[in-house]
C-alpha cells in the first residue's frame, strides 16, 4: 500500500490530543479504528490527500455495557468482542449474529463496529444487521457528541454525514420485543468476499402469527448505501406470516433499488438475487422463532 502523502500516524489517548492532530491535518486527517478497509479505499484511489492516519483505539471507546434498554457499544469494540455481547443468542440478534460470522477469523480480531459503519460500504455485512435492529449511533467532535440513527450516517458511497473532526463513538442496539427474531444472508463469491447482496431482516410475531414492526435491510450493491425497503416493510406489517406472503414482500423491493453492475456481476443479476435472498431471510428468521 502507497500513501505519498502521508507524514504520520497518530494514536491519541485524549480529546484534547485528538484536537491537537485535526488542528494540524484537518481534512488530512483520516480516522481509522480496526483499519481493515484501508487498503480498499486506497486500492480505490479514495485516500488522496491523506496526510495523518488517526488511530482511535485508544481514546477509551472499547466500552461493552447493558441495562433495561439495551446495549451500548463502544465504537472500538472489535467484531469478536461483539459475538460475545450478553443475549445475543436470541433470535431477535440472529442477523448480528449471522454478520459476524461473515468476515474470516482476522477481520473479526481487528475490524470494529464504529469503523465498519463510518467507511459507508453497502458491501459490509454488519452495518446491515444494525440497520435491522434499529441501531443509534453517538459522534463526538471531543467537546459536543450528537446521536443520530444508524441511516443517517450515510449520504453515497465510502461517504458519510459526520462532520470534519467528528467521529462515532458508541453505537446503543435497544432491547426487542419479545417473539422477535431477525436473519442476514449474503451472496458472495467465496469466503472472503464482500458481498454481492447483503440482507437483513426483522419480525415481531403475535399469537396468531401476524407480522408487526418489520425490517428490511438491502445491502451489497442493490444500492449505493444500505436501504431499509419501505415497500417490502408495508407487504409485511399487520400480514400472517407464510411463504407466499414472504415472496411478495421480496417482489415488492423492485420498485426501490439502484443495483450496481461491476466486475462482480450485473445490475440485473442483483435485482434478481435480491428477492431471492429477502425471501429466503425472511423465513430464516421466522424458523428461529418455531
Amino acid at each position: 500500500m502507497a500513501l505519498p502523502e502521508l507524514k504520520e500516524f497518530c494514536r491519541p489517548q485524549s480529546a484534547a490530543e485528538l484536537s491537537g492532530v485535526f488542528k494540524t491535518y484537518e481534512d488530512g486527517a483520516l480516522f481509522v479504528a480496526g483499519g481493515t478497509f484501508v487498503h480498499g479505499l486506497e486500492a480505490r484511489g479514495l485516500l488522496s490527500g491523506v496526510q495523518a492516519l488517526v488511530d482511535l483505539r485508544r481514546m477509551g471507546l472499547d466500552t461493552l455495557s447493558a441495562d433495561d434498554r439495551g446495549w451500548r457499544v463502544g465504537a472500538t469494540v472489535n467484531f469478536t468482542r461483539l459475538g460475545k455481547m450478553p443475549g445475543i443468542d436470541a433470535p431477535a440478534f440472529g442477523a448480528l449474529r449471522d454478520a459476524l460470522a461473515c468476515p474470516p477469523p482476522q477481520i473479526r480480531n481487528m475490524a470494529t463496529i464504529g469503523g465498519s459503519i463510518a467507511a459507508s460500504v453497502p458491501f459490509f455485512d454488519v452495518p446491515a444487521a444494525l440497520l435491522a435492529l434499529d441501531a443509534v449511533v453517538t459522534t463526538s467532535t471531543g467537546i459536543a457528541t450528537r446521536e443520530l440513527p444508524l441511516a443517517g450516517v450515510y449520504t453515497g458511497l465510502f461517504t458519510n454525514s459526520l462532520a470534519p473532526g467528528e467521529y462515532i463513538s458508541s453505537v446503543f442496539v435497544p432491547r426487542p420485543a419479545a417473539r422477535t427474531a431477525s436473519a442476514y444472508l449474503k451472496l458472495e463469491t467465496n469466503a472472503n468476499d464482500l458481498a454481492l447482496i447483503g440482507v437483513a431482516v426483522r419480525v415481531t410475531l403475535d399469537s396468531s402469527r401476524r407480522i408487526s414492526d418489520p425490517r428490511v435491510v438491502l445491502g451489497g450493491g442493490l444500492n449505493e448505501i444500505h436501504i431499509r425497503s419501505a415497500a417490502a416493510e408495508a407487504v409485511l406489517q399487520g400480514a400472517t406470516a407464510s411463504e407466499e406472503l414472504f415472496q411478495r414482500a421480496a417482489n415488492a423491493i423492485g420498485t426501490e433499488i439502484k443495483p450496481m453492475s461491476d466486475h462482480r456481476c450485473s445490475a440485473q443479476y442483483r435485482a434478481a438475487m435480491g428477492k431471492v435472498y429477502v425471501r429466503r431471510a425472511l423465513q430464516r428468521a421466522l424458523d428461529r422463532l418455531v
